[in-house]
């Protein structure tokens, strides 16, 4: 049965590099990251240390007073915002008080969810999880006792200029709750403008919004930064570049971003950034903590200090990652950031995470190298946390601030659909800022993973996992945090399926923003000459697309394949989608039609021998067409011989696949079978439904007009 969706349950592209695409490679952990421990490092101990002579009786008992108290003081207030808080509370007392005492207490004990694992597959790697370490619980009395950083922004007064208070640490109760019900009521205004030389849509929750595209930066000074970072960042972002002046304000302003204009040359400078606010943000969550607890601890058991500084669990940033070394990439630049002293597992993270050898030569395409040199296994999840001086690599997920994961790694994190009890997301609970990097590359992953993740988060916990509720945030409590979480989603490309992710699930009530570039086309930067002839047919829904593309084929494409079989030789025949390259395929194979000409096929599926024989095949004639997916693509990049012909049955949503299909392969052929130049040929279909596709292929300025115009033949020279 064929997968589902884009390529289905398809998680990689075959055996090559460490550990392989679709294997198990080194690195691989269990579904479950160890015990649920406490965030005590964060948090005051609510007792002193008497009450560890208490029975477990006597201390969950306390617990539950202690959390009925908290119901109760919420019923008098009568709010109708509060009854999230209720329901929340109710649901821990249903299923009993959070035993924090005995949770510690059982924390020297390996836990035994690993060996409850839903299938055989996960079982060979139960106690082989080199993604985390074995711990011990976090001291509360050292928490308590550790100094806050002589900073100049961890002073006692909030600062209204500081973004992170505006947006996170002290919210304007009144503006944030008009804009979260201007958000569930999907009223967003919108305006269209010019941001460099990027199309931005700028998105406000209300009617009547004021929107105003940020200024670009002119350097870190515009932004408000903690000490420390200030002065390593000093060296790490010299002179900011374009890409940096546009994205960086709108990083710190806390909107959701779409910016579909990353490329191999200014990723480095685009992650830089990201890494720059995700670090940000956490040092100043992380200190505003260490602070209060200090505050506590200073005062007593008399103090009337309330503090609410926290969400349910520690885990502040997610970036979802498409390799390891995407992930490595990332780290590295987080820990020259950093500037700390000592690194943790560090060791361990490089031999898991890091290959020095080249994998390909100077031929392979600059954003394949960028993707999949080093370790490409994409399936991986890691925690790193924070203190003053250290950097801790494999931490257990809930005592980390950082967590690192392709959407592979984190869906078995998370558990299996089927089985309720086994799953675990309370670890996405609190996320408060999710990066998605290199987005097209995940879509030629599985994208239902990253569609499951982002449902799980921000969704109240099943546990209480030691929280103090006394210290967490109003909003978090009212269930509005996925419309306090900033998501950053870098993609070189926009997609149907990112703009569906960034409507579905970015409800930021700072607002969001889309950011692109104008498409001048590559049909004119082929490097050779060849007839490109674009054919519109007509499709009335998305539903009904494939099928209506299908019958455009049968009676527009195949005569012309069928009536002068040997013209047909050196066809190769592009199908973007695996599940319309079975259909076709299916036709090839038993259509009496199809029964003159020969066929060979290469799909992502396709392991490298047989890959070899059909290329050789297809070179020598024995096959006249050749059909070819745009995964495999991605994955390979195989270099074709003897193509003469290019029929695109859909088009690429990378545009660089267009240019290398069309173009290299027909210039190749033109050497090596001394074609006489312009006699090879292009022949595009296409609906209106692939505006996006066809307006990098074609240009901004024709997609419209060829989408719109009455004639539905295009030839470009």
């Amino acid at each position: 049965m064929p997968p589902r969706g884009r390529g289905g349950n398809f998680r990689g592209r075959g055996s090559r590099g460490r550990g392989g695409r679709g294997g198990r490679g080194r690195g691989r952990g269990s579904s479950r990251f160890g015990p649920t421990r406490r965030f005590d490092g964060d948090r005051l101990a609510e007792k002193d240390e008497s009450e560890d002579s208490l029975s477990e009786e006597s201390e969950d008992e306390e617990q539950a007073e202690e959390l009925n108290d908290i119901a109760s003081d919420d019923d008098e207030d009568e709010k109708p915002a509060a009854r999230p808080y209720m329901a929340l509370l109710q649901s821990f007392n249903e299923i009993g008080a959070p035993k924090a005492k005995r949770r510690k207490l059982e924390h020297s004990e390996p836990r035994k969810e690993t060996d409850e694992l839903e299938s055989d597959q996960d079982e060979a790697v139960v106690g082989e999880d080199v993604d985390r370490v074995d711990e011990e619980e976090e001291d509360p009395a050292a928490g308590a006792a550790e100094q806050p950083e002589n900073d100049s922004d961890s002073e006692d007064e909030e600062d209204s200029s500081d973004p992170f208070d505006a947006h996170f640490a002290h919210a304007h109760e009144i503006a944030s709750a008009k804009a979260v019900k201007a958000v569930k009521d999907e009223q967003w205004t919108t305006k269209r403008t010019m941001m460099q030389s990027l199309r931005t849509t700028l998105m406000s929750p209300g009617p009547g919004s004021d929107l105003e595209a940020p200024r670009p930066a002119s350097g870190l000074d515009d932004f408000m930064l903690k000490n420390k970072l200030k002065e390593t960042s000093a060296k790490k972002f010299a002179k900011l570049d374009e890409t940096q002046k546009t994205l960086m304000p709108l990083l710190f302003d806390y909107r959701d971003i779409l910016h579909c204009g990353r490329t191999a040359k200014n990723a480095e400078g685009m992650r830089k950034a990201v890494c720059l606010h995700a670090l940000n943000h956490v040092f100043k969550t992380r200190d505003r903590v260490i602070k209060n607890n200090y505050k506590l601890a200073k005062d007593g058991e008399n103090t009337e200090l309330e503090f609410r500084d926290q969400g349910f669990t520690r885990p502040k940033v997610l970036f979802l990652l498409p390799t390891r070394n995407s992930c490595a990439r990332i780290v590295n630049i987080i820990r020259d950031l950093c500037g700390s002293d000592q690194q943790e597992n560090r060791k361990r993270f490089d031999d898991s995470y890091i290959e020095k050898e080249s994998n390909f030569g100077s031929d392979r395409p600059e954003d394949f190298r960028e993707l999949f040199e080093g370790n490409d296994d994409d399936m991986f999840r890691l925690g790193v946390k924070f203190t003053r001086k250290t950097i801790k690599y494999f931490a257990q997920f809930y005592n980390s601030d950082i967590l690192f994961a392709s959407p592979l790694g984190l869906r078995m994190a998370i558990g299996s659909e089927e089985d309720k009890k086994k799953t675990d997301f309370d670890f996405l609970s609190s996320i408060e800022m999710v990066v998605v990097d290199q987005a097209d590359a995940l879509l030629m992953q599985n994208w239902e993973h990253v569609e499951y993740i982002f449902e799980h988060l921000n969704l109240q916990p099943k546990d209480a996992h030691g929280c103090d509720f006394s210290r967490v945030r109003s909003w978090y409590l009212e269930d509005w945090a996925k419309y306090f979480r900033q998501t950053i989603i870098l993609s070189a490309f926009n997609t149907p399926e990112l703009t569906e992710l960034q409507r579905m699930h970015c409800h930021n009530w700072a607002g969001k923003v889309r950011l692109q570039p104008e498409y001048p086309g590559v049909i004119q930067q082929l490097g050779i000459k060849a007839k490109q002839t674009f054919s519109r047919f007509q499709s009335h829904s998305v539903d009904k697309d494939p099928d209506a593309r299908f019958e455009y084929f049968v009676s527009a494409i195949v005569p012309t394949l069928v009536k002068r079989a040997k013209d047909s030789n050196g066809t190769l025949l592009f199908v973007p989608s695996y599940l319309d390259f079975v259909r076709v395929r299916n036709y090839f194979a038993n259509s009496p039609t199809m029964s003159s000409v020969t066929f060979g096929a290469i799909s992502e599926y396709t392991d490298v021998p047989e890959a070899s024989r059909a290329r050789s095949h297809f070179l020598t004639g024995r096959h006249r067409v050749l059909l070819y997916t745009e995964r495999a693509h991605h994955f390979r990049r195989y270099q074709f011989r003897g193509v003469q012909k290019v029929i695109f049955y859909g088009l690429p949503d990378n545009p660089i696949f267009y240019k290398e299909i069309a173009g290299d392969y027909l210039s190749k052929s033109e050497q090596d079978l001394k074609i006489e130049p312009g006699q090879g040929t292009v022949r595009v279909m296409f609906s209106k439904y692939d505006v996006m596709k066809l307006e990098r292929i074609a240009g901004s300025k024709r997609a419209g007009k060829m989408i719109q115009d009455r004639g539905d033949t295009f030839d470009f020279i």
